[in-house]
């Protein structure tokens, strides 16, 4: 393992290409129910003091990509909120003890996102505890691995995956861009589904490619605002949504397709999300980093 995010080494060999044996887990997934741990960063991510006393609003993060960032985060100087379901509150809790390890502060509001009132819950919780927001992660999302492709998704699956994948951004952003500053920052989740759909997730590939318009225009909307608009695109990242939305088979040759030969790690995404909340991307607006192993996303 590496000392930290700095130190050059193989990255087809940075991280292990197995990650599991393929044993699925109950949805929403928890961290420790996972055969192998993902790395988060909690021993390899150094901070620089890049986002000092900033605020930060991560949903989705008590674990996975939104734990890494939070981490990451935090390690950079942010104080952090993060939202997370109620079945989710040890992952949670475990997220928030590296924030505050981390000398920082570190809130967590619970809560399904499907609902517009928990939504403005989560802004207003960040407004009275911090008083502003300097950046909004949006990446929380839902879904579920269907082998039989259309035929196989119900109108309640679809309808939950655009509740939490599409509405709920919406929602976030309605109601935290009046309280964001200058030089505020909103990060949104997409995938490489979003341009490399596969049948099997037709409906979160769907929903992450509105994501990835949503993103460009809001940033034109909000560039008059002095506010920043990007999205991060990962190819496969071991996660605990992975085991507990797909099957046995496809869990256990997780990431193969990858150019690397391997799923990332939620500690290899959080450099991009730091890098675009932090004003050294303040010509960056209205674009989709890819964070794939190497498969393009154009």
């Amino acid at each position: 393992m590496p000392q930290d995010q700095y130190d050059q080494q193989d990255p087809t060999r940075q991280q292990p290409a197995t990650v599991s044996s393929g044993e699925t887990v109950p949805h929403p997934g928890r961290t420790d129910e996972l055969d192998r741990e993902p790395d988060h960063g909690e021993h390899s991510y150094r901070g620089s003091g890049r986002l000092t006393d900033k605020v930060a609003v991560i949903t989705g993060g008590d674990s996975g990509i939104g734990r890494a960032v939070a981490i990451a985060y935090a390690r950079e100087g942010a104080d952090v909120l993060i939202n997370y379901l109620d079945e989710e509150k040890s992952d949670a809790e475990e997220t928030l003890r590296w924030v505050r390890e981390a000398g920082r502060r570190g809130v967590g509001v619970a809560g399904d996102l499907r609902e517009e009132s928990v939504c403005q819950e989560v802004v207003e919780r960040a407004v009275a505890e911090f008083g502003r927001i300097d950046v909004l992660v949006s990446n929380a999302a839902y879904q579920m691995s269907q082998d039989d492709g259309l035929a196989g998704i119900s109108s309640e699956q679809f309808d939950r995956v655009f509740k939490t994948n599409v509405y709920a951004l919406f929602w976030l952003c309605k109601a935290a861009v009046p309280h964001m500053p200058k030089g505020a920052s909103v990060i949104t989740t997409s995938s490489i589904q979003a341009f490399q759909p596969s049948p099997h997730l037709l409906d979160y590939a769907t929903s992450k490619a509105a994501i990835v318009n949503f993103t460009k225009g809001l940033a034109k909307d909000l560039v008059g605002h002095g506010i920043r608009v990007n999205s991060v695109a990962p190819g496969p990242v071991w996660t605990p949504l992975i085991p507990a939305t797909m099957s046995e088979e496809k869990v256990e040759s997780f990431g193969e397709q990858s150019p690397m030969g391997r799923p990332a790690q939620p500690a290899e995404l959080a450099p991009a999300y730091v890098f675009l909340a932090s004003q050294e991307s303040s010509f960056v607006t209205a674009e989709v980093i890819a964070v794939t192993g190497g498969s393009p996303i154009v």
